[in-house]
């Protein structure tokens, strides 16, 4: 990638029964690998090796794809193609015609054999199923009628997971696949997971998924992929483990090459015979350094910052009677609300109650139909988008960088050093970055941009736990006015939320704790 090894001599089976997690911290290049395993790697990747899948792979990828994969736009088309019952249908359809038209014997033939397809396929009883997965799902079962491309971040998370499971393949490889996924849905999905019978290869920072479901860990750093048996739990103490023997290890070579070299030291210029010896501890010692052990690379500690904020007006958002509609359906009624300088306000509801398309009038990337939103005195408002379409993939990571501040390219690379963007990263084009590295440029561009009022609709989705720690220490530090959707209730509890805008019900309140229980509702 861009030169940058992402991977090197790397070799795992996952057998069925196995169920395996690549982990590593973002970056890593756990998405770069799956997209190499199922053959649809992106042009700057390049790789080398053999993949073999053995029979029938469903992929869930991290981005969706811009449309549907069905024959027509629906979502239900789109699930559907996972076992080719799309087309199917439409063969069926056109057969029937055929033979309802004109009754000959080959007519009749192909109607009865398409419609024996169809049913070893399951076509007759896959509305059934379909609805008893987006009940699981929490996926509303009339969304299914829509438009695939229509839908929101998270109820098109739901459907894609509905067509990677519906496949019922072999082989099934996750990327990411509890993002927008509430507390119930999860435990679903944990339940599917757990009865799946092929192999199965996930990537995921959720730790409940990866200790509940996972039989091996497949640990991915500095371009070497080692295997660990048992859950996530279990890894990590054979990880730390594996670490304190390296270093026990590294450091007894360290003090015999010193001894060594000592000895050797101290015998020359001597006799004929001491020379022969020095020289006898010095090859000793290239042969110890030739072989010697590294200490154990460690984590390092996460830390982003943002800029103070230039002070605003006293009343810095407000929000009055806005609407928000799609065709007939009316998303948003009447919502108001107000925040004074330095209050945050968590926007709580569940998938399609149209958070994002508030924090999209708000940030002024939508119009809504009635309504407006005011900005106070002195405002400057940063937006970071779900999906990160703040970020302008065809630009690489420093050219996205607002250079009106930072003049300097070298100060903004510093800026993007300090979000884990370092070296060549920062010229890497935005499109072939992991989505936890969009994320991460999402931040340095709210950090360049010198805002006053943050509007963040999920900022910890794809990011490991030591980043969306970073984030929320990040935000809580910082003064100035805050309007986000999360569902990490760790992060809503460390950004210390003084307001709630609960949604359908489009009233805004004071934050009670009791309203964590309904973050996590998606």
């Amino acid at each position: 990638m861009a030169g940058r090894q992402l991977l090197h001599d790397a070799s795992f089976v996952v057998n069925a029964g196995d169920k395996a997690a690549i982990v590593g911290r973002n970056g890593a290049g756990k998405s770069s690998l799956v997209s190499v395993l199922v053959g649809e790697s992106m042009p700057h990747l390049a790789s080398t090796g053999e993949v073999q899948v053995s029979g029938s792979l469903s992929y869930l990828p991290q981005v969706p794809v811009a449309t549907g994969l069905g024959t027509d736009p629906s979502a239900l088309s789109h699930v559907l193609s996972a076992r080719g019952l799309d087309r199917l249908d439409v063969a069926l359809t056109e057969a029937r015609k055929r033979m309802a038209a004109d009754p000959t014997a080959e007519h009749i033939t192909v109607f009865s054999e398409t419609e024996e397809r169809y049913r070893a396929l399951g076509g007759y009883e896959a509305e059934s199923t379909l609805a008893r997965m987006a009940d699981g799902l929490g996926l509303r079962q009339e969304l299914l009628f829509e438009d695939a491309d229509s839908l929101s971040g998270g109820q098109r998370r739901r459907l894609d997971l509905m067509r990677a499971l519906f496949g019922q393949p072999e082989v099934m490889i996750l990327d990411e696949p509890t993002n927008h996924l509430d507390v119930p849905a999860k435990r679903w999905l944990m339940e599917q997971l757990d009865r799946f019978p092929g192999a199965l290869l996930i990537v995921s920072h959720d730790l409940t998924l990866l200790d509940r479901s996972i039989t091996k860990v497949l640990h991915l750093q500095a371009g070497a992929l080692v295997e660990f048996k048992g859950t996530y739990t279990s890894y990590r103490a054979q990880l730390s483990a594996r670490r304190d023997q390296q270093d026990r290890l590294a450091v007894r070579q360290e003090r015999e090459v010193k001894r060594l070299s000592a000895l050797a030291d101290s015998m020359r210029g001597g006799t004929a015979r001491r020379a022969r010896a020095a020289k006898s501890f010095d090859t000793r010692v290239e042969r110890l350094k030739k072989h010697q052990t590294t200490r154990a690379t460690r984590e390092r500690h996460v830390q982003f910052r943002l800029p103070a904020p230039a002070r605003a007006g006293e009343t810095p958002l407000e929000v009055s009677r806005l609407a928000v509609s799609y065709g007939p359906v009316h998303v948003l009624h009447e919502v108001s609300m107000a925040l004074r300088r330095g209050e945050r306000a968590i926007v709580v509801g569940r998938n399609g109650a149209g958070k994002s398309s508030l924090l999209r009038c708000i940030a002024g990337a939508q119009e809504p139909v009635a309504g407006e939103v005011l900005l106070g005195h002195n405002v400057t408002l940063g937006y970071f988008a779900q999906e990160h379409e703040q970020v302008d993939l065809q630009k690489s990571a420093i050219d996205n960088i607002d250079d009106t501040v930072l003049v300097a390219q070298a100060d903004r690379r510093a800026l993007l050093g300090s979000f884990g963007l370092a070296g060549e990263l920062a010229t890497q084009m935005a499109g072939s970055l992991s989505g936890g590295e969009r994320a991460k440029l999402g931040l340095a561009m709210l950090a360049a941009g010198w805002a006053n009022v943050l509007v963040l609709d999920e900022p910890t989705n794809n990011l490991d736990p030591p980043s969306v720690a970073a984030v929320a220490s990040m935000l809580s530090a910082w003064p100035g006015t805050v309007v986000a959707v999360s569902h990490d209730r760790s992060f809503v509890e460390a950004l210390e939320p003084t307001h709630a805008l609960l949604l359908p019900e489009e009233r805004f309140d004071y934050w009670r704790d009791d309203f964590l229980d309904q973050v996590e509702l998606r």
